[in-house]
C-alpha cells in the first residue's frame, strides 16, 4: 500500500525538517532493550541513531525497494549491524514479525494514508505488553515545507480516536510538540491482548 502524497524530497534536504536525535530522546527511546520496529524507515533518517541507541535490533520496513536499499547503505556505511531492512506491505502482509515480542513500535509521519487505524492495530499487536507505540505527524497549526495536505493530514485528536478504535493500547504521553514542524504521541500497549 503506497501512501497518499508520500513523495519524499531529497535525503539532504529532508533531513534538515526533523531532528532525529531530539525526537527519539522525547520518546525515551534510548536505552530500549529489545527489537524496535520502524514502518516506513524512508533514507533512515530514524533508523541510524535509533540503531545507536537501543540493546536489540531495529526492524525497518519501507514499501519503496529503493527507501530500504538506502537504509541497509547507510547502516553498513556506519557500521551498523543491528539494522534489518526489508521492503513490506505491512498491511496485506503485516511485520512478519511475532506478537508482542518487540520494545516499541514508531508510525513516523505515516497515519495520513488509507488505512490508519489497521496501521495502528497491526503495530500494536508486535509490541509487548507495556511497550511504546511512537507515533508522530506534521502539525496541522501552522504552516511546515513538507508533509501531507491538510485534508488527509492527521491531528492529534484524529490519531487518538484512531488508537482508542485500534484497541490495544492507551494514551501515555502528548500530545507534545517535536519542533520545528511536527508533533508526538506515545501509546502504551496494553497488558490485555483482548482488544487487538
Amino acid at each position: 500500500m503506497k501512501l497518499r502524497e508520500s513523495g519524499m524530497p531529497a535525503e539532504n534536504y529532508w533531513e534538515t525538517l526533523l531532528d532525529a536525535d531530539a525526537i527519539l530522546a522525547r520518546f525515551r527511546l534510548d536505552a530500549v532493550a529489545g527489537a524496535v520496529a520502524e514502518l516506513g524507515c524512508g533514507y533512515g533518517t530514524f533508523t541510524l541513531p535509533l540503531a545507536r541507541r537501543i540493546i536489540g535490533s531495529v526492524q525497518a520496513f519501507d514499501i519503496d525497494g529503493a527507501m530500504v536499499d538506502r537504509t541497509r547503505e547507510r547502516a553498513s556505511s556506519a557500521g551498523l549491524k543491528n539494522v534489518v531492512a526489508a521492503q513490506r506491505d505491512v498491511l496485506t502482509q503485516g511485520y512478519g514479525l511475532n506478537d508482542g515480542s518487540c520494545a516499541a513500535g514508531l508510525l513516523f509521519n505515516i497515519l495520513h494514508g488509507e488505512s490508519p487505524v489497521e496501521l495502528l492495530r497491526e503495530t500494536a499487536k508486535i509490541v509487548r505488553p507495556g511497550g511504546t507505540i511512537a507515533v508522530i505527524h506534521w502539525r496541522t497549526d501552522i504552516p511546515t515545507p513538507r508533509g501531507p495536505s491538510a485534508d488527509i493530514r492527521p491531528g492529534p485528536d484524529q490519531i487518538m480516536a484512531w488508537a482508542t478504535f485500534a484497541g490495544g493500547m492507551s494514551l501515555a504521553d502528548g500530545p507534545f510538540e517535536l519542533p520545528p514542524y511536527h508533533y508526538g504521541l506515545a501509546f502504551r500497549r496494553n497488558h490485555s491482548a483482548s482488544a487487538i
